[in-house]
């Protein structure tokens, strides 16, 4: 399918009709971070399934909702709930949430996910501020014509995850008591796990953790023009870290243990923007 900007604009448009403000951040819940989502104060809640033009969140741990409120007194609008290649979405599927919340009049944009830590020196619980990323699976999610309302054919990534905003992120940390990391994210498209040589091969790549999620979101935040923070919460230590069998309940409850002090992270971080 070929996007256009009017495609996007029947989303947005829609949305707009749904509230009264203009949301100034826009925030990404990952998995099992729902919980931050109780945190938003006079919520108007929507489901993706009446949003024209969107798309269906299929993962058990992912709400399916867009919430539209305040947080530390910020107006925001968050996905409870993201997409991923591995549900059966095409890589220029995924530009769609992100387009959208720029044509809602979103200035920055906050990604969060669950990931699986490389570095030794990690720990499930911690927290990754992501510098940098590496991407050597898949399609780009700007593949196929270019639609020029948004941004360049060809644009600059050097400083996609903005350098402000991760300092920012750092100085909240202090008053936190989780460990806050900064590294690099590798994106693998999954959805199985990754296997023990991938992931030596991950660490020579100078990866910190991996993920199934995040980066589709930031390229396309980046081709908007769109100041990004992305945020992983480390659930599990990645395969071959440890002489162990992954299991998916380990993100469940890991995510669980942390969802209060991170939803108290999260918010001083968006009151701080």
């Amino acid at each position: 399918m070929t996007y256009t900007c009017e495609f996007f604009q029947k989303s947005a448009d829609f949305l707009r009709a749904q509230v009264d403000f203009t949301p100034e951040t826009g925030i990404v819940l990952g998995s099992c971070l729902g919980p931050f989502a109780q945190a938003i104060e006079h919520p108007v809640v929507v489901d993706y399934a009446g949003i024209p033009n969107f798309l269906l969140s299929t993962v058990a741990s992912h709400a399916g909702k867009l919430i539209f409120g305040t947080v530390a007194g910020k107006r925001v609008v968050c996905m409870s709930g993201r997409f991923h290649s591995y549900e059966g979405y095409r890589f220029e599927e995924l530009v769609i949430p992100i387009r959208v919340l720029k044509l809602l009049g979103v200035k920055s944009v906050i990604l969060t996910n669950a990931a699986g830590a490389v570095n030794p020196d990690y720990r499930p619980g911690d927290v990754m501020i992501i510098a940098d990323h590496v991407k050597l699976n898949g399609e780009s999610p700007l593949r196929g014509p270019n639609v020029e309302d948004f941004g360049p054919r060809f644009f600059d990534v050097s400083q996609m995850y903005a350098p402000e905003l991760r300092r920012l992120a750092l100085d909240c940390a202090k008053n936190s008591p989780l460990r806050v990391h900064e590294g690099t994210y590798m994106f693998f498209p999954g959805p199985q796990f990754e296997t023990p040589a991938e992931i030596r091969a991950a660490r020579f790549l100078a990866a910190d953790a991996v993920g199934m999620s995040t980066v589709t979101e930031a390229l396309t935040a980046a081709h908007c023009g769109m100041p990004l923070l992305a945020l992983s919460v480390i659930t599990n230590m990645a395969a071959g870290v440890l002489d162990q069998p992954l299991r998916a309940e380990e993100v469940d409850v890991t995510a669980e243990k942390i969802a209060g002090p991170f939803s108290d992270y999260m918010k001083a971080i968006v009151a701080a923007i």
